[in-house]
């Protein structure tokens, strides 16, 4: 026999009402109270109907959470991280106090397929949406994307950013967590030209991509402050965020310009590349070319040599954003925070021999 709200609260000995105000998490019910009533949920082994009581609902118990890659640990770990803020305990118990399902939607970077899930999610009038990652620089992309934004927030549907800047032309996001890409690539360069470095390489990311573009204008910034701006074009590649595009594109460097004494890499992975094709060439990292990452991904500190990169904070980045999305959380003002990169000398760098 089906165990229904009323048995569950004839348990509890409580109204159906207070039940159901239990199993929502909408409002304020005693802790002794709660406690009863998830007591007899749980010895009735009673099972809240999702689909039934999401029609009552403005929303649904699902958080929808878009990656471009989710085998990349970038998106994996930020992910990871907000799934565990918006599953709930992890207790095994089962018991509805507040918890949601949430799902990972892997994009593969297709800005149809970003669109598509948004769409999904809508339908299943989700209860959150975190978009993690960069975020694709395409006017008509922007537009459509903001449409299907407001749409989402107007039907009561929370937007969280995680690792991306606010999208142009809509208010509809309730936060923005933004990495400081910029700032964190300057700093990079600093120190690469600190060492002594004067022909950087650069391997950048794709060109549409808000990360890329952040994480190029820091590297140049620093060049033009130090009088070395003036053939970035020369020295600067731009392919995706893998390895084989590092290896490539260093490969390519090196031969086209032998007086690049050092490479910045687009992320950790690209930079993992990028020492690959530096060895084949029959170099030393770093007394002949010094190589450097970003993200600062968990492999880098066990690359030998370990990988200078620039650390970004990406669980704790992916559990705010799924505290966030929860309601766990008060948005910081202006509903836009930047998240701080913080540079990490290793191994891969040190002066140029020549």
């Amino acid at each position: 026999m089906t165990v229904t709200l009323a048995d569950v609260a004839a348990r509890a000995r409580v109204s159906p009402a207070t039940v159901s105000r239990v199993l929502n998490g909408n409002y304020p019910v005693a802790s002794s109270t709660r406690e009863r009533v998830l007591r007899a949920v749980d010895e009735l082994d009673y099972v809240l109907n999702g689909p039934a009581s999401s029609l009552a609902a403005a929303t649904s118990d699902l958080v929808g959470i878009l990656v471009n890659d989710i085998a990349d640990p970038f998106f994996g770990i930020m992910a990871g991280a907000a799934q565990s803020e918006i599953g709930g305990p992890g207790d095994g118990s089962g018991r509805g106090g507040g918890e949601k399902l949430a799902v990972v939607c892997n994009t593969g970077g297709s800005p149809e397929r970003e669109l598509t899930y948004l769409t999904l999610l809508q339908r299943q009038r989700a209860a959150a949406v975190v978009l993690t990652g960069g975020a694709l620089e395409d006017p008509a992309h922007q537009d459509a994307m903001a449409a299907k934004l407001t749409r989402l927030a107007d039907a009561g549907t929370r937007i969280v950013f995680c690792g991306r800047p606010p999208l142009p032309g809509t208010e509809a996001v309730v936060t923005a967590l933004a990495f400081d890409n910029r700032g964190g690539a300057r700093r990079l360069t600093e120190h690469l030209i600190a060492l002594g470095h004067r022909r950087i390489g650069y391997v950048a990311g794709p060109l549409e991509r808000t990360t890329t573009r952040h994480r190029l204008e820091g590297h140049r910034e620093a060049m033009k402050a130090a009088g070395l701006y003036g053939d970035e074009e020369g020295v600067t590649v731009h392919g995706p965020y893998d390895r084989g595009s590092g290896y490539d594109a260093t490969l390519g460097l090196l031969r086209r310009d032998p007086g690049v004494t050092a490479v910045v890499a687009a992320n950790d992975t690209v930079a993992l590349g990028a020492c690959a094709a530096v060895r084949d060439l029959g170099l030393r990292i770093p007394e002949d070319v010094s190589v450097a990452g970003f993200d600062d991904l968990p492999f880098s500190v066990d690359a030998v040599p370990a990988l200078t990169t620039v650390r970004l904070p990406l669980f704790g980045a992916g559990a705010r954003a799924g505290r966030l999305a929860m309601g766990k959380e008060t948005p910081p003002p202006g509903g836009m925070a930047t998240i701080a990169a913080e540079l990490m000398e290793r191994g891969s760098t040190a002066a140029p021999a020549r």
